[in-house]
Parts: C-alpha cells; sequence; structure tokens
C-alpha cells in the first residue's frame, strides 16, 4: 500500500474528504459515489471488522503506526498523510481523532431477510439529527435490539458524527431502509410483528404495563425530535406506549426515550 506525502490537494482521492462541514452534509441523507467515511482508528477498525473496504485513508503522520494494519490487509489501498493545516484546510474541520477513511457503503440487507429472525427492533421515523441517530443505534446494541429500521427520510446512520456517537456500534447492529407505512406496516404485521409507537395519547399505554405481557415479536417505532411520529405511524401502529413521567415533564430526548423503552422490553414478560 502507498504511503503518499502530501502537501497539495490535487490528487482526485482527495474529493472524498472535501467539505465535510455539518452545514454542508447534515441535510444528504446517503452520499453519492457509495461512500461513507470513518472517523478514528478505532471505528476503521470496527468497519473493517464489519467487513467494510476502504478506498483510501487520510491521517496525521504522529498516526501512521496506529493504522500500520490497513497496510498489510489493503496493501492496495493508499494512505494520505497531510499536515494539520492541510487536512483542516481539505476537511473544514479540525482532524482531532487523527484519520479518517473513505469506505465502500456496503448494499443495504433486504427488510423481510433482516427481520427473518428478529424479535425486538427499533423503528427510527424521520430522525433528521446525527446525534440522536447514533445515540439510537448505541442504545439499541447495548440493550438488545435485533435490528434497526429507519424511514426514507431519516438521516445517514453511517454519516461520521452518527458513527462517531454510537461507539461505531451502527457498523454492528443490522439495519436498513424501509419505505412508506403504506408498505412498511404491512410487511411488519405479516412477520407477525405488533406496532408498538413511543407516543403520548389518551390512548397510550403506560410502559410498565405493555412489558407484562409482550408480544413475541415488538417493533418499537420513534419519532422526530420536533413533532414526533407522524400520522401515518400513529394509523399504522398497534398500540401507542408513553414512559411515565415525573415534575410536568412530558417526554424524553428521542435518543434517551428509546433507551428507556428498550431496556423496558428486555426485562418484559413475553406472551406465552
Amino acid at each position: 500500500m502507498p504511503v503518499i506525502p502530501i502537501d497539495s490537494l490535487d490528487h482526485p482521492l482527495l474529493a472524498d474528504y472535501a467539505d465535510l462541514t455539518d452545514v454542508a452534509l447534515r441535510r444528504i441523507l446517503e452520499p453519492a459515489g457509495g461512500l461513507y467515511l470513518a472517523e478514528s482508528s478505532k471505528v476503521i477498525e470496527r468497519a473493517v471488522a464489519a467487513g467494510h473496504v476502504p478506498r483510501s485513508v487520510l491521517l496525521q503522520e504522529k498516526w501512521l503506526a496506529d493504522l500500520a494494519w490497513v497496510a498489510e490487509r489493503f496493501p492496495e489501498v493508499p494512505i494520505f498523510v497531510a499536515s494539520d493545516a492541510l487536512l483542516e484546510q481539505l476537511t473544514g474541520f479540525q482532524m482531532h481523532r487523527g484519520a479518517l477513511a473513505s469506505m465502500h457503503r456496503p448494499v443495504l440487507p433486504d427488510a423481510r431477510e433482516l427481520l427473518a429472525s428478529a424479535r425486538t427492533v427499533v423503528v427510527l421515523e424521520d430522525i433528521v439529527d446525527h446525534t440522536n441517530v447514533g445515540a439510537a443505534f448505541r442504545s439499541a446494541a447495548g440493550l438488545g435490539a435485533d435490528a434497526v429500521l429507519i424511514s426514507p427520510r431519516c438521516a445517514d446512520p453511517l454519516y461520521r458524527r452518527s458513527v462517531r456517537v454510537s461507539m461505531g456500534t451502527v457498523l454492528q447492529v443490522p439495519w436498513t431502509r424501509i419505505g412508506e407505512w403504506k408498505d412498511a406496516a404491512p410487511l411488519l404485521h405479516e412477520l407477525g410483528f405488533t406496532i408498538a409507537a413511543l407516543a403520548l395519547g389518551d390512548d397510550s399505554i403506560p410502559l410498565p404495563e405493555f412489558t407484562q405481557n409482550l408480544p413475541d415479536r415488538v417493533a418499537i417505532v420513534l419519532g422526530t425530535e420536533g413533532d414526533g411520529l407522524s400520522r401515518r405511524a400513529l394509523a399504522a401502529a398497534d398500540v401507542r406506549v408513553e414512559i411515565p413521567m415525573l415534575h410536568g415533564v412530558d417526554s424524553l430526548n428521542v435518543a434517551s426515550a428509546g433507551a428507556v423503552a428498550l431496556y423496558a422490553l428486555r426485562y418484559g414478560a413475553r406472551k406465552g
């Protein structure tokens, strides 16, 4: 693998790293070219462990030894080494974590195949904050969700901030995008899932009550930060579930609410 010191930004592969500021990228669901960026040596290692293949690596010279294993495993992949100032000029931010890898984006699995053996899944509907997406994936990994489904307008889990906040778990938890509710709900029902919307309402069931007699297969649906779940999601749900709150607080951050719900589901009693 060639180690390429750079003092200019002319190499065509460096375009993968150009303008990575949140302002430029936060509205992009899946960047063009079938690529995503893994930030830090730990995340790069987890990406490769998940079967993902790097296209190139960009780093500060002091991190070269930490990524020597990439050179051994992928001898054809170029490693670009540059000064802090040039890296910031290229990417638009200070690379405190030392390394970035441009990774080939894996093909997303078919939802039916992904759900074949799942019992507890999380559905993220239109969550646009990458931090919340990453935190939701971390909860899903740590609290036993079998898979995560994301709506067509949900932020990209492989965006570098999502990956970083998730501590790399977006590379470990099986996930895929689903279609609109008119298609997603029939599929979930066909596969035996009870769709449980985490939402306030006059007909909502307290979470402890819901977990006393859990369906065999549950899809917990979490909504967007501002407006919550859409009317289509609520109409598709078989049940609404709420987390009992104190001191006049009506709700939690979406990622926190998902963590509470998953913890309760983990220790709930399944029917039969």
